[in-house]
């Protein structure tokens, strides 16, 4: 099965900033979110677009990376 886009850029989405693929919402609002103390549930009531699998799947892949970083 072929693995699913999380984060997409394109020049013409955002001026290129990584966003939720599908939707115009930057990955980094999410992580500003949750810096601030916000939840995911806060972070999806302001940005409908993104689903909760697509949060719940970058989260997972952001963990897979650090920990095969860290090794």
């Amino acid at each position: 099965m072929p693995k699913q886009t999380i984060v997409t850029t394109s020049p013409e989405v955002m001026g290129g900033t990584a966003v939720f693929a599908g939707t115009r919402v930057p990955v980094q609002t999410f992580l500003d979110y949750l810096e601030a103390g916000d939840t995911i549930d806060d972070f999806l009531e302001g940005f409908p677009t993104v689903t909760r699998q697509q949060v719940i799947d970058f989260l997972r892949e952001a963990n897979r990376r650090m920990l095969v970083e860290a090794q």
